[in-house]
């Protein structure tokens, strides 16, 4: 029995499949291939404008002879302003559509998008292997209506993709894409990092990123009751050890929680981004280095969202991607600034006696507390 492929995965495979394609270099040492000539003259423009000379004249005839459908020749001049507005509606329709296929060729472009615009874009930018010889094509229809219908069709296209200039001005007007962006989430926490309150703005430069020496503020390290730092001690090996600072959690995620929501509120304004980062990036809690050494952007897999079914998003998943994207961002981008931090303190950050060390930090604790 053949195994149906359901459209969510036929839509990951294909476009994996076609990112592998585009970014390996092994067309240049396909012999066949280059051995062949491949026609990418789709000549679209050419085709769509191959009549309506013949039929400007014969409606501008129409007119001068006075033999229109109507006694003012509304109908007639009607055509005749389509006709000379058509040219102009094409580029800006073939801009808007290439504009909007183009994101299939971004690095951490989420493979769940509908495979069909990474095969049109494909086609229209002349990859290798989607040529006519090929079996592609590309056809332009002027409409009775004056709108403009562009159909793609070739092997790897189930059915024809058919596109509709106001349908798409529509769309875009209303700041949806046809394909999916996917936010850049290493530069959007960047820059949330050094607007959550934890750092001092002397440790943010003038190109909105952190200092490489910048630390949390002294008021999210953990204190003793006398006002001096609270250690922890690390065992360094030899019997010796070494202090490290310890941290208010509780107090840094209550200052860095509202920041968060309202990243979050920005991103959810736009569903369609948000899905994006969720199952490029958010969804498995993946760290930076593990989604830089993937070889395709798919972390999400069965957690996928899919752009048909789940929008708009429900509230439980909105509640879902506010906690996910907290706990990336703590993560990939607090972690580093609370994990491992010598003291400022010169003389607490030397090397010590192990056993010494715990005996006297225990005492302390005792005295501090009247136990």
């Amino acid at each position: 029995m053949v195994k149906q492929i359901n459209m969510e995965d036929k839509n990951v495979e294909i476009n994996l499949t076609l990112k592998q394609l585009n970014q390996s270099n092994a067309i240049a040492y396909n012999n066949d291939y280059l051995a062949s000539s491949s026609d990418y003259e789709f000549k679209v423009l050419q085709k769509a404008y191959n009549s309506t000379a013949k039929l400007y004249s014969s409606i501008k005839m129409a007119i001068k002879n006075n033999q229109c459908q109507t006694a003012d020749c509304y109908y007639e001049n009607l055509k005749i302003t389509q006709l000379e507005q058509a040219p102009q509606v094409s580029i800006d329709f073939m801009t808007d559509v290439l504009a909007e296929l183009s994101t299939t060729d971004t690095n951490n472009y989420d493979v769940n998008n509908d495979y069909r615009y990474y095969v049109a874009y494909c086609v229209m930018s002349g990859k290798p292997g989607f040529s006519k010889t090929d079996g592609y094509d590309i056809d332009l229809y002027l409409n009775e209506d004056a709108t403009q219908t562009i159909v793609f069709s070739g092997p790897m296209f189930e059915e024809d993709l058919i596109l509709n200039s106001s349908a798409l001005n529509a769309m875009l007007e209303a700041n949806t894409s046809l394909v999916a962006r996917t936010p850049d989430i290493n530069k959007e926490m960047l820059r949330l990092l050094t607007q959550v309150g934890l750092f001092a703005q002397t440790d943010v430069l003038e190109n909105g990123e952190l200092s490489p020496n910048a630390r949390i503020s002294e008021e999210f390290i953990a204190k003793n009751i006398d006002g001096s730092f609270d250690y922890m001690i690390i065992d360094i090996g030899g019997g010796k050890g070494r202090n490290i600072l310890k941290f208010d959690l509780d107090k840094i995620e209550k200052k860095v929680t509202p920041f968060i929501n309202a990243e979050v509120a920005g991103l959810l304004s736009l569903e369609q981004e948000a899905v994006a980062a969720w199952n490029v990036y958010i969804s498995k809690s993946t760290t930076v280095e593990e989604d830089d050494q993937m070889v395709q952007n798919a972390n999400a897999g069965s957690d996928a969202w899919s752009y048909k079914k789940d929008l708009p998003l429900s509230q439980d998943k909105k509640i879902l991607f506010e906690s996910k994207y907290k706990e990336y961002f703590m993560n990939n981008y607090l972690k580093q600034f609370i994990t491992n931090q010598l003291p400022t303190v010169e003389e607490d950050a030397v090397v010590f006696d192990l056993e010494e060390a715990r005996t006297a930090k225990a005492q302390k604790f005792i005295d501090d507390n009247n136990l």
